[in-house]
């Protein structure tokens, strides 16, 4: 784990056992260490060999050179991207520092005491050596828990947190993550398929008859609009006579890029086979012409690509190939091979002859990115790696017909375009017009337009917007969260779902019902792929409490008071804006 995570984990370790205020003393210090860390001034090489005889200089010195170009020289110069100490270094270098840096650290503070407020002062020069002292205990140990992937903490302190799941597939929702290594005129790709069943919360609860899962899920996506509402936009969208306006079925400018695929297929011009060589039977004669017709595609488009290489491949039964045919003859297709015991597909070839580009069937690489999620131990040794080339992944959903996407995305626009407008119609206010513009004003910020927020937009935050990419980083931010989130005082009536003994008429009066064991369960399974839905479960829970129990009820007071915390955490981990 990188250096937050360690020291988090540290804090959860040594101090989860302390009264909530003594642990947020510890909180405070270590986010203070932290802190001093991104910003403190290694020592060089030469000093580090002069003061540390027996250590790896080698290693230090890769870290250094490292330190020096991506967190150090980037502060003085912008155009370089600048990264946290912290955030990309952990124990190994904290092993070659911390001495050090701890006694530089102390001294520090104690020459400049004076200059401290009073409350620091105490908190830096009391409770800070100590903290530091037992830190360096956990670093330096050979058997330290707090460094390990699946960090818990001692169950005797009640605050278990979820271990990472043995499975690497197991995901709420079945993803196949597409890898591509790109050469000069080709897009060769790896595609990984860590489908897997979707996983059951802790402990199922029965929903309404009359609705589905795949409903619930759908209205959580959505928010909380409800199903009849968006029911009776779908039936006007579909409506010919309520959608006033040209016929947009037609091929137009704005038309979709697949249209004029998709028809062609419609039509029979176009076909796709999967097909392969094989050595149990004997090959169709058609078979045959097509692997020959994909050799010679591969061939001419991957001019890189000897073509004793591609034939052996193409021809090889453990390869398949999605084979483009047009007119009876080949006209593209995507070699690839299944893994099935590492949960991955890797794509060899992809190709498309040139005449036919033009016509949008292989004109470009949709969905590919070279942000690789899956662990590289998942494929390493498994795919070819080809000099030159650039990996790449694509993530795919079972439950999207990908085929269809862009009507999809264009039922979607609808939908949401009508929903806009119906909540439009419903703001009465009326406001005067802008004046700024008559005194020479050009431009105005969109937040100070009278009304525009009553609309129900929103200001775009800088950092709004922004996830964490990487879905081990999510995990672990998410994992310690709700682990202090479960060990808070007021976080007990919300620890596992309601008993139907103790509430006859929960489930008929709370639709979505949720707490924290189901959560645990969630991101266990590694649930929660962004941020908002952690969120959303989270308020959920204070949202549910509030509409079957009384205002002054313990159980608000608790809620009232768990909400404040989370939403504090929360701010604190940087997960949502200030």
């Amino acid at each position: 784990p990188s250096s937050p995570q360690g020291v988090l984990n540290f804090v959860q370790y040594k101090f989860s056992h302390l009264p909530p205020k003594e642990r947020q003393t510890m909180y405070e210090l270590s986010k203070m260490f932290l802190l001093c860390l991104n910003y403190w001034k290694l020592e060089t090489p030469s000093q580090f060999r002069q003061r540390s005889q027996n250590d790896d200089v080698a290693t230090y010195k890769v870290n250094y050179t490292r330190w020096l170009c991506y967190c150090h020289v980037p502060q003085s110069c912008d155009s370089l991207p600048r990264y946290e100490t912290t955030h990309v270094f952990g124990r190994s270098l904290l092993k070659s520092i911390f001495t050090v840096t701890r006694r530089q650290l102390l001294e520090k503070f104690r020459v400049e005491k004076d200059k401290l407020v009073p409350e620091k002062r105490t908190l830096i020069l009391t409770h800070f050596p100590k903290f530091l002292s037992m830190l360096e205990e956990e670093i330096y140990g050979e058997n330290s828990p707090i460094w390990e992937a699946d960090f818990t903490v001692p169950a005797a302190e009640g605050a278990q947190l979820v271990s990472r799941p043995a499975a690497v597939s197991t995901v709420a929702v079945p993803t196949t993550p597409l890898f591509s290594k790109k050469l000069s005129n080709s897009s060769s790709a790896t595609s990984m398929d860590a489908s897997a069943p979707e996983p059951l919360p802790g402990e199922k609860r029965k929903l309404p008859e009359s609705l589905t899962l795949e409903d619930a899920k759908r209205i959580r996506v959505m928010g909380d609009i409800p199903m009849e509402l968006v029911n009776e936009v779908m039936l006007t969208i579909t409506d010919p006579a309520a959608m006033l306006g040209p016929e947009t079925s037609l091929l137009s400018a704005n038309a979709a890029r697949d249209e004029t695929a998709r028809l062609e297929e419609r039509r029979g011009i176009i076909e796709f086979h999967v097909i392969g060589n094989s050595l149990s039977q004997k090959s169709n004669k058609k078979i045959l012409m097509w692997l020959v017709g994909l050799q010679n595609v591969f061939s001419h488009q991957l001019p890189r690509m000897p073509k004793e290489y591609i034939t052996r491949l193409v021809f090889d039964p453990k390869h398949k190939t999605l084979a483009l045919i047009k007119d009876g003859r080949v006209i593209g297709g995507i070699c690839f091979r299944m893994f099935p015991t590492q949960g991955f597909t890797e794509i060899v070839f992809c190709a498309v002859t040139s005449n036919e580009q033009v016509k949008v069937r292989g004109g470009r690489r949709v969905g590919f990115s070279k942000d690789i999620k899956v662990p590289k131990s998942r494929y390493l040794g498994y795919i070819k790696d080809y000099e030159g080339a650039t990996l790449m992944e694509c993530e795919l959903n079972p439950r999207i017909p990908y085929t269809e996407l862009s009507h999809i995305i264009k039922k979607q626009k609808e939908i949401i375009k009508k929903l806009i407008e119906r909540k439009q119609a419903q703001i009465r206010k009326v406001y005067p017009g802008l004046t700024c513009f008559k005194e020479g004003v050009r431009q105005i910020p969109i937040e100070s337009v009278p009304g525009i927020r009553e609309t129900g937009w929103k200001p775009l935050g800088k950092e709004k917007g922004k996830e964490l990419k990487d879905p081990d980083q999510l995990y672990n931010t998410l994992k310690n969260l709700l682990a202090q989130i479960k060990t808070h005082p007021s976080a007990w009536p919300f620890m596992e779902p309601v008993k139907k003994s103790e509430a006859p008429d929960y489930y008929e009066i709370i639709r979505f019902p949720i707490d924290l064991k189901t959560m645990t369960e969630r991101l266990k399974n590694r649930y929660y792929v962004t941020k908002k839905l952690f969120i959303a479960d989270l308020q959920r829970i204070i949202t549910n409490c509030r509409e079957y129990n009384p205002p002054d009820s313990d159980y608000c007071k608790c809620a009232n008071t768990l909400e404040k915390f989370f939403y504090f955490k929360l701010k604190e981990g940087g997960l949502i804006d200030k």
